[in-house]
């Protein structure tokens, strides 16, 4: 066979052609991993139990593609040079209230603080189960972290039932009710459980809405049937006992009125019953705070001792083998979002943990409880990119957490250099979508308003609470309306009313300025009062209703700002979520009221 011979012109044009080839194949390769990220030269702490070491992490698809000290940075990735840096797994904090009151008040600066503080899941206890649907939905539209909604039960009168409406906290007082009031839940795709089981009130009123074992048992049982996971606000060891026996799942709250011993530890032990202790608001004197002489009144001196107790009990219970998971208590007074959740690891560290068993209560535990390590937590191979980089080395010094570099959920960086700006998240409320003129008509079968909002009662707060019973009637050829009775309670100044949100879980705004005002028909025994909640607070107007039907029209113009949730700014008209009927009597007088046909004019 004779040799081929190649020309100076055909090696060059081989050359060219293997060239183009390789240059073809270079640019496939740097396009297939375009979205993969690759940290290099980090120290990782894995959540896993292992010392930091060096590593390299892969991301692809926003999981951990591969982790070790050998792993390469595939071609064409994004690579962060994490060299002189950690890198952990995203914080957690089981327990935070998105509320208009914390700091900050509002959906998107809140998502803010936890991302730019590396916490990327947090579970909310605030929500009612209305507004699970669309709160997801915004945001998802956000940089935001995972977020877990609870749906809340408590005693009648209880903790949490004491000002909210028996649709955002159920109210139950027996095994068959809380049985129920979970099957009642479970359509709205809860993540998990908050009992409020607990009356002790912090110990300033008596334990008279304590819920009973059998009734506490009986919510476990159901709730883990349909696999949620059951936290209970419970601060007193006495009833954390009974929370140990029913098995829930987490108490999340500091047992503060005593300090444990052996036979409680081991109550929670056998129940499998782990603890968040929110330590950051209990804590006396938060950060910032000036200096408080812990004699200066018993108020203050009970504070401090219980403080003490909580710390004492918190370690106890870890080295009796109970998980401590990362709770703070976030939205409450002196509890900002975000750094609060750092704060917590550092409490846990004055408690006497290490930082290594802060940071792993911060992670891999709280994935552990919420049951959710399967997917998150740890930084292993499989795993879900939500990571955190901190300049500095927080498994010898706690206070390192809170020097937050860069920030990754499902492994796109969100926070820190390179990090695109968070340009949705600077609005305060969801877009306004157009109002509809009918609001409600009370001709649905469902119960449901002509939205397809769930009208919800709306007495006042308190253990004293005036009772309310708001129903659909016959009104004979008129198809049905609604009737609202009500026995005031004894206090200076009682209501009752019922809301008809505009838009499902009264998240999203209608703009109504296309309208003049709100029309209904009415009868009634006497005076009363239309609101209307917008996104800036709550408006007003009186208006009176005699034993005939008539209709009203109340304009626009003729609301003002109600009381101490009213409004602060002036009246525009484009971010309305709310109507409401509502009337006051003095103390254990009747109301009634019937009304129909609302809608905008």
């Amino acid at each position: 066979m004779k040799p081929v011979r190649i020309s100076f012109f055909g090696a060059t044009a081989l050359a060219g052609i293997l060239g183009v080839a390789a240059f073809g194949v270079a640019q496939a390769a740097k396009s297939a991993n375009a979205d993969v990220v690759a940290i290099m030269g980090a120290t990782v702490f894995d959540g896993t139990g292992a010392a930091p070491h060096l590593a390299n992490v892969i991301i692809r698809d926003g999981r951990i593609a591969d982790v070790g000290p050998n792993v390469k940075a595939p071609r064409g990735a994004k690579v962060i040079d994490a060299k002189g840096e950690a890198l952990l797994p995203g914080f957690f904090d089981l327990h935070t209230h998105w509320t208009p009151g914390g700091v900050p008040a509002t959906t998107p600066q809140i998502a803010t603080a936890y991302v730019s503080a590396g916490v990327t899941t947090v579970s909310d206890f605030n929500a009612a189960p209305e507004s699970f649907a669309p709160r997801r939905q915004w945001l998802s539209t956000l940089v935001a972290p995972h977020v877990n909604f609870a749906a809340r039960m408590s005693t009648p009168g209880g903790h949490g039932a004491d000002w909210a409406d028996t649709a955002t906290t159920k109210w139950v007082n027996t095994p068959e009710a809380a049985r129920a009031a979970v099957k009642a839940l479970v359509p709205y795709k809860p993540d998990l459980i908050k009992a409020f089981t607990d009356g002790w009130r912090y110990g300033v009123a008596p334990d008279n809405t304590s819920m009973d074992e059998w009734t506490l048992t009986a919510l476990v049982d159901e709730a883990h049937k349909n696999d949620l996971k059951v936290f209970t606000h419970t601060v007193s060891v006495d009833r954390g006992e009974v929370a140990g026996r029913a098995k829930v799942d987490v108490i999340t709250h500091s047992l503060q009125d005593r300090r444990l011993d052996a036979e409680a530890i081991d109550i929670l032990k056998a129940g499998g019953t782990a603890d968040t202790p929110t330590l950051a608001v209990y804590e006396p004197v938060k950060p910032g705070q000036p200096p408080r002489d812990p004699d200066e009144n018993p108020t203050v001196k009970q504070s401090f001792k219980k403080f003490d107790n909580a710390l004492h009990n918190a370690k106890a219970l870890h080295d009796a083998g109970v998980v401590i998971a990362l709770g703070t208590d976030a939205g409450m007074p002196g509890t900002p979002h975000g750094v609060s959740t750092l704060h917590e690891m550092e409490l846990m560290v004055r408690a006497g943990l290490t930082p290594s068993e802060a940071l792993m209560a911060g992670t891999a535990l709280s994935a552990k409880v919420i049951n959710q390590l399967g997917d998150r937590g740890t930084i292993e191979k499989g795993k879900r990119a939500d990571l955190v980089l901190i300049k500095g080395e927080p498994w010898k010094t706690i206070s390192d957490v809170r020097k937050t570099d860069r920030v990754l959920i499902d492994g796109k960086l969100v926070f820190g250099p390179g990090a695109p700006p968070m340009t949705a998240n600077q609005a305060t409320t969801l877009p306004s979508i157009q109002a509809k003129a009918a609001i409600d008509d009370f001709e649905r079968a469902d119960g449901r308003s002509s939205l397809d909002t769930l009208r919800t009662d709306d007495p006042d707060g308190g253990l004293d609470r005036t009772v309310e019973v708001s129903q659909v009637i016959a009104r004979g050829d008129q198809g049905h309306a609604l009737s609202i009775n009500a026995r005031m309670s004894m206090k200076p100044r009682p209501y009752a009313g019922v809301i008809i949100p505009l838009t499902r879980g009264s998240i999203q705004p209608v703009d109504a300025r296309a309208f003049k005002g709100v029309r209904f028909e009415v009868r009634g025994d006497g005076d009363y009062a239309l609101g209307v909640s917008t996104s800036g607070g709550r408006w007003s107007a009186p208006f009176a209703a005699g034993s005939a039907w008539k209709t009203v029209e109340i304009p626009f113009s003729a609301l003002k700002p109600a009381g101490e949730r009213g409004a602060k700014g002036e009246w525009t008209g484009s971010d309305l979520t709310e109507v409401e009927f509502m009337g006051g009597r003095k103390g254990g007088e009747k109301l009634w009221m019937e009304i129909d046909n609302v809608g905008l004019y």
